[in-house]
């Protein structure tokens, strides 16, 4: 049930997969609720998965404002409000509005790991295992046993040199048997596609990788900036840790 009473059936219109770029919009408030969280009918905020985190924003109503600090997970994508923010009433218009240093930060850093996975498979054969990313910051696990003296260099030169070519990135949808008939489409070491998934977002580095993911990604390698591999950690049994930071272009 609703703060107001009435039956909630509506789920969010995702403008977030829709454009990445938007960051003001206007939408209408379905649920609120100080346990449940903010439900829209429309939003922008990315919800996080697949290691990329959620978006942080504000939504403005009449002369209030209330932060989103985060989301919950559910049948439906759960805006958390700031502790002691106060809730707009179900009906209400709000204008929503994304930090954008932050999504753009996030884009750039899952751009970034992308064009680090395709670079170590295609160099070195290892697949991905696990990875995690914040604004700037991430880290890549990859299933490799024999590392080259130089391996972090070579690394990080070969994802300069494909960040440099300034290919486009573009996001379609697929069904699921054409998808997973594309090589390596799942960019890690085991399928971790869910069965009930029937269409799949591809996320395509023109002429440098193509793979399955679901999150925010910038619109060419050039506006990720400068790629810099910081560490490399061995993790046991052959599996090895690349930790990476993005910065400004050189």
């Amino acid at each position: 049930m609703t703060a107001s009473g009435n039956p909630y059936r509506h789920h969010t219109h995702r403008l977030d997969l829709d454009d990445p770029t938007i960051r003001e919009w206007s939408a209408t408030v379905l649920l609120a609720d100080p346990d449940q969280g903010i439900v829209l009918d429309r939003s922008a905020f990315y919800p996080g998965g697949g290691g990329q985190p959620p978006d942080h924003g504000v939504l403005l109503w009449g002369n209030v404002r209330t932060r989103i600090v985060g989301t919950r997970k559910g049948d439906d994508l759960f805006l958390l409000p700031a502790e002691a923010d106060p809730l707009p009433p179900v009906g209400t218009s709000v204008h929503g509005g994304l930090d954008d240093e932050r999504r753009t930060s996030l884009m750039r850093t899952h751009s970034g790991l992308h064009v680090l996975s395709a670079i170590v498979l295609r160099d070195f054969g290892a697949p991905v295992t696990g990875g995690n990313m914040e604004p700037l910051i991430a880290r890549m696990d990859f299933d490799l046993s024999d590392v080259p003296a130089d391996f972090k260099q070579r690394v990080e030169d070969a994802c300069n040199e494909a960040v440099r070519l300034d290919r486009r990135i573009d996001v379609r949808v697929l069904p699921r048997e054409r998808a997973l008939a594309i090589p390596n489409i799942i960019r890690t070491a085991s399928d971790l596609l869910p069965p009930d998934i029937e269409m799949v977002r591809i996320v395509d580095i023109d002429g440098i990788d193509m793979q399955a993911d679901g999150g925010t990604h910038v619109a060419s390698t050039a506006m990720i900036g400068h790629i810099a591999v910081t560490k490399m950690e061995s993790k046991g049994r052959g599996f090895r840790r690349l930790r990476i930071r993005i910065e400004d272009a050189h």
